[in-house]
């Protein structure tokens, strides 16, 4: 019980060191917008075999066709984990991106199944919430056991126990929201454009995604082991179709995002129907607090913040900054919530006044 403890301390404590130090530098402004491209597994690792298909060889093709269309856009600087077939360390894999200050980091793969399963999913880094999740994340986590010395560069890490993703959520979770908006626009694509099975955004431990201190997806392109799906992930259509899927969603993401063009818009431009992320019929607001104490909502109240509206809620007060159908809008004025005093303020969502989760509002329709 006790070395439990202990390792639980060593996972929520001690690996997030790391990363909040990271997320906590100012990236320096600059004009390109740097993606990270991971096609999974590589040389020693071949990833799944089904129907007699390398993953390895398909997912290294469709994350060369991605970077070099981004690459003809100018404006976006791609970088590889791997062009070749060679292996590389999964912690490396997110160092790669880390180094390199990257805004996006975007690992591609296929899954496998012992049934006819089939269908695309796109994850973000959290804690699994289903067997089948726990599932996919220990197949692609098991890669490390070909790397020397994993124990000790994964401290202690064991893919097979799930006492060992405790923790794992908080890795990302300054990013867990537009980690989400990029999965979400992804699936999106592969739904509607090109009619596959939308197995949804999901979430779970993935080491890869671990460590990466910018949104980061991992994207299961589809079945190899389905007896339909498998040809056609392995053909030039099936690869080229996912790709241009796959850049279209990027590019939309950074539009979004607007990095470039951020601090130049007025806060009336950034929440109207005009702005790239405009969400027809959602409201983003910034939760500050709750409490059972009916308080003024003046800026006195609020460390300086004007602007907060209160509404009741069961038996509490709950206390709300900002009003947009804006999410790259709402993100800023979460930012500023937390550097004015609201470190623990979160980004909520309402459709039609009743409240909704932020993952359901991304994935209603985009203006």
């Amino acid at each position: 019980m006790r070395t439990n403890l202990l390792k639980l301390f060593v996972l929520i404590f001690l690996l997030p060191a790391t990363y909040l130090y990271a997320s906590e530098t100012e990236k320096p402004p600059r004009d390109r917008f740097v993606v990270v491209l991971d096609a999974g597994h590589g040389g020693k690792d071949p990833g799944n075999r089904g129907n007699g298909f390398k993953e390895k060889e398909i997912a290294l093709n469709i994350v060369l066709q991605v970077g070099k269309a981004l690459e003809k856009r100018g404006d976006i600087e791609v970088i590889y984990t791997r062009k070749s077939d060679v292996f590389i360390e999964l912690n490396q894999r997110a160092k790669i991106a880390n180094d390199a200050n990257a805004d996006l980091f975007v690992s591609v793969h296929l899954n496998a199944h012992n049934s006819q399963a089939y269908g695309t999913e796109t994850f973000v880094l959290g804690l699994h919430k289903t067997q089948e999740n726990f599932e996919v994340a220990k197949k692609e986590n098991s890669v490390i056991f070909l790397e020397e010395d994993y124990e000790i560069t994964y401290d202690g890490f064991d893919p097979n126990s799930p006492e060992s993703y405790i923790g794992m959520a908080l890795m990302q979770e300054e990013y867990l929201n537009q980690s989400i908006l990029l999965a979400d626009f992804i699936q999106k694509n592969f739904t509607h454009k090109l009619k596959r099975k939308n197995r949804g955004v999901k979430q779970a431990g993935f080491l890869v995604l671990r460590n990466a201190v910018m949104p980061s997806v991992l994207i299961e392109t589809g079945f190899l082991t389905n007896n339909h799906e498998g040809p056609y992930l392995n053909s030039r259509k099936g690869q080229e179709n996912l790709s241009n899927a796959i850049v279209d969603a990027i590019i939309k993401y950074g539009e979004s995002i607007n990095l470039n063009t951020l601090e130049s818009i007025s806060d009336r431009e950034l929440g109207n129907a005009e702005s790239p992320d405009y969400y027809d019929g959602i409201t983003f607001k910034v939760q500050l607090a709750a409490g059972s104490t009916k308080l003024d909502t003046k800026p006195y109240n609020f460390k300086g913040l004007r602007n907060v509206t209160r509404a009741k809620e069961d038996k509490l007060y709950k206390y709300y900054y900002g009003d947009t159908s804006s999410y790259m809008r709402i993100q800023e004025l979460h930012r500023e919530a937390k550097e004015n005093g609201y470190p623990s303020s979160f980004i909520v969502a309402f459709k039609d006044d009743k409240k909704i989760t932020v993952n359901e509002a991304l994935k209603s329709e985009v203006k």
